[in-house]
Parts: structure tokens; sequence; C-alpha cells
């Protein structure tokens, strides 16, 4: 079996990408792959993980989890989406590292479904917006709490993506950025579920919905009714210019309060982050989704 976890990142859109992947449930059942609801294993790996607490797992885990998970015995592909199978927020930063469990987590994980494929699924963030949006989710007493130390400066994607790929190198490792994400939202699905490229899922512009405006959206569906793009990247520069055109301003102008930053920490950290991704980009042993 093939199984695939995304792992978020945590402030990402994991939760529209998940939800828009389980209302196409019988298409993808038909096809033998599962989009299970949250609720059927998040809480049970959660309490797996934590059962193990560094020992292998039993023989029977593997099947134990998948009855549990499955209502289908002829599944050949799994899909589990929680930002937390890398860390919970507010353990982001713990021990002055940069998802110091994240390995120790997955290879957890991994143990409990020997023989199966992994695939793992990853969306990076600037972290110019991405430490300010998780800090507001781990409920911290205080930011500098909440950083434990660890410097916002030293914060590069490439370090955790190396790290995984050398602590789980039998593994596949797909990786594509948050702010590319309305773009490439039908290639994510496909990523996801291992379907090919002709393949349409249903709500492959939930995003979309939310980022432009009402009639910008109207106009957008109208538009794509009328005009067929014959591939993708036609495709993908219709939705950016009325992206340009139509985007609630509210989505995109996020404010950054993070005590001591100024407009010169923002600037230093995306231009980090640019640089950050071109070197993920070039890795020969990740697939890297772009728009």
């Amino acid at each position: 079996m093939q199984i695939v976890f995304h792992i978020g990142a945590n402030c990402t859109d994991g939760e529209r990408i998940l939800k828009s992947l389980m209302r196409n449930g019988n298409l993808l059942s038909a096809q033998g792959v599962a989009v299970p609801g949250p609720g059927k294993y998040r809480n049970l790996l959660g309490e797996t993980l934590a059962a193990l607490d560094g020992r292998a797992p039993a023989p029977d885990t593997r099947d134990v989890l998948l009855d549990a998970i499955l209502d289908e015995a002829d599944t050949k592909r799994l899909v589990l989406s929680h930002s937390t199978f890398l860390s919970a927020a507010h353990r982001i930063f713990e021990g002055r590292a940069f998802f110091s469990r994240a390995e120790s987590n997955l290879r957890a994980f991994a143990a409990c479904f020997p023989g199966d494929t992994i695939d793992l699924h990853l969306a990076l963030r600037n972290p110019a917006t991405w430490i300010p949006a998780t800090f507001a989710q781990a409920y911290a007493r205080s930011h500098e709490v909440f950083m434990a130390g660890f410097d916002p400066a030293a914060l590069r994607w490439s370090d955790l993506v190396t790290r995984l790929r050398r602590a789980l190198p039998q593994t596949r490792l797909t990786v594509w950025c948050n702010e590319d994400t309305p773009l490439i939202w039908g290639a994510i699905q496909r990523s996801m579920t291992g379907l090919p490229a002709t393949t349409h899922l249903s709500g492959r512009y939930d995003l979309l919905s939310v980022l432009m405006t009402p009639d910008g959206f109207a106009r957008f569906e109208a538009y794509i009714a009328s005009h067929p793009q014959a591939n993708e990247l036609q495709e993908r520069r219709v939705i950016g210019a009325f992206l340009d055109k139509f985007m609630r301003r509210e989505e995109i102008e996020q404010d950054v309060d993070v005590p001591g930053w100024t407009d010169a920490t923002v600037t230093a950290l995306t231009d980090a982050y640019e640089a950050d991704v071109a070197r993920i980009a070039a890795m020969p042993d990740v697939t890297f989704l772009s728009a």
C-alpha cells in the first residue's frame, strides 16, 4: 500500500486541502484511494506515538491501525493529513531547535507501516508570516517563550528537508510553497492522490473562492467554463490574472506584529526564504511543485 503523510507544516492550507480531497470520496474510492476523515486517525496515531515512546511497534500494529482507519479492504493508497505530524505548534522551537521532534515522529509513523511505500508532503511558508501565525496558534505566554531562544534569522526549511531525507531515505518527499498553493492546487491534489494529470477533481478552485471577491470568483468560473484551458500552465496564468485583479486584500495583507521586528527584519526573512526555496527546488531527491 502507498501511504501519504501530509505533514503540514502548521499554518499552511492543510485543512482546506484535506476537505477538498474528502469531497471527492466516491471518485477516489473507485480508484483505490482512501481519504478518511481526520477523526478516524489523528487521535489514534497520536496515542500510538505516545504509547510507543521510542520503542518499536508490535508486529500487529499495522493491521490494528488500518482496521480502525479504513472502511474498504481494497485500498491501494491512503492519505493521512495533520500539521502536528511534525510537531504541535507550541513545540516547534522546543529545545532551541526547529522541529526537533520531526525525525523521531515520522520514523515512528513509518515503522507502524512496514513494507508500505511512504510519501511525505510538506508545504513551506515565509517565516516572516509563518512565525507570527504559529505563535498565535500556540497560545504561548509570550513570543519569547514560544521561540525558546531560537533565532528566527537561522530558520531554514532546507535544513528540515535535508534532515528528513537523511532520517527517512526510502520515503518520497514532495514540497511546495504555501504562497503558490492557489496556482498549483490541482497539482497538489493529484500528487497526494497519485492520480494522473488528466484527472480533474472537484474542489480544485476551493481556495480561489476564499481568496477572490464573490464577483471576481463568479467571473473566473464563467471564464473557465467558456474558455477551457489547453494545459495546466495556461490555467495558472488565468488564475494569476484573476487573483491580481480580484484578490481580497485582507487575505494577502498580513500584519506582522512581533516584538523587536522591523521592516528590515521582515525583508531579511523574506529574502532568506526565497533563497532557501531555490535550494530546496534544486535538491535531486525532492519533488518540488512550483507555480
